[in-house]
């Protein structure tokens, strides 16, 4: 019920009792041949009554509609606990009923964005210490190398190990801005280019870029089926495959196999990229798409990973309205499952 309505029942209510009192004033002073102190008295009660009346009647819905406006300020000062709706607001008419449900249903957006702002900050503030702890180790890395051939009397074969050093840790460092950049660009704007793509052409040519460094590590790359097409941008999605198969063979080792099997599944294209390698271990599947997560320390920087390349993957599969997930094969190995929706062939 609304406030105005709130409003004209009590004036009616009021003026009822008013018209009463006025009516029977004036039988008292124009109709009545004698006065009676009686007639004085009954009027006099008659708008006590109409006072306590109006009173009651007013109470019903200020009462309640007072303790929901202190809830109201309560929850403007932080007082992020407060529910609007108890046993005194509950016996109240259904209009009051109706706005503290009301306030309680805004109360709880409040408390849902305060909660996911909070989560922001501790997710961003956890994300400044983990790209300041990876650029750490290159920079010390870089540093040393240069303090170390800074002694003229260090030989020819030493120093040229030292460069070495300085430009793959600068490489290593190129690579992390990058996949930064990246991920800053799919995640903060989205800049996603909508068009029909086939997830076939789009594997064929991550395999194609990804030829020489498949060749150098001696890994084994086959590519096999096909999936319905889908609406997305076929770089980002090339990308996906080039990341998942790049992330692969630096694990799989000399000799090993990967595979792409593309497929259609209950209105999704699926791309799955299985290899026999040793597989990510007891790590949680979901945190292998974690900043900077990397399925087997031991080998974290030595493969040259810069720990971003899965959760661009995942951004890049999210903005398509899709899901990608991860898990260790029975006989060994790892598998990706990507699945996208589909478009009809027309």
């Amino acid at each position: 019920m609304q406030y105005r309505t709130l409003r004209i029942i009590i004036s009616l209510i009021c003026t009822v009792f008013a018209i009463g009192i006025a009516l029977a004033l004036c039988v008292v002073i124009f109709v009545s041949s004698s006065w009676q102190p009686w007639l004085f008295l009954l009027v006099l009660g008659a708008g006590i009554l109409a006072f306590f009346i109006c009173f009651a009647a007013t109470g019903i819905y200020l009462g309640p509609l007072g303790r929901i406006l202190l809830k109201a300020k309560q929850l403007a000062d932080g007082q992020y606990s407060v529910r609007f709706m108890d046993e005194r607001v509950a016996a109240s008419p259904l209009g009051v009923q109706e706005l503290a449900q009301t306030m309680d249903t805004v109360a709880d957006r409040v408390r849902a964005a305060i909660a996911e702002t909070a989560a922001e900050g501790r997710q961003q503030g956890r994300f400044i210490s983990d790209v300041s702890h990876e650029l750490r180790t290159p920079l010390t890395a870089i540093r040393g190398a240069a303090e170390t051939m800074m002694d003229e009397d260090i030989p020819y074969i030493d120093r040229r190990r030292f460069c070495e050093t300085i430009v793959r840790e600068s490489e290593r460092l190129t690579r992390l801005a990058n996949d930064l950049l990246t991920l800053q660009r799919i995640e903060g704007d989205g800049e996603i280019v909508l068009e029909r793509v086939d997830l076939r052409e789009v594997s064929d040519r991550a395999a194609q870029m990804l030829e020489t460094l498949i060749s150098a590590r001696e890994v084994d790359l086959k590519i096999d089926g096909e999936a319905p097409d889908v609406l997305g941008d076929p770089d980002r999605l090339q990308q996906v495959v080039q990341n998942i198969i790049d992330n692969a063979s630096r694990f799989v080792g000399e000799g090993g196999h990967i595979t792409v099997l593309l497929s259609g599944i209950r209105g999704h294209s699926v791309i799955t990229i299985a290899d026999d390698g040793p597989g990510f271990g007891d790590i949680n599947p979901a945190r292998l798409f974690d900043r900077f997560c990397r399925g087997d320390a031991s080998r974290a920087r030595s493969t040259g990973g810069t720990g971003l390349g899965l959760t661009i993957v995942k951004a890049i599969v999210e903005a398509h309205d899709g899901t990608v997930e991860a898990l260790n094969l029975p006989d060994g190995g790892a598998c990706f499952i990507v699945a996208i929706p589909s478009i009809s062939p027309e």
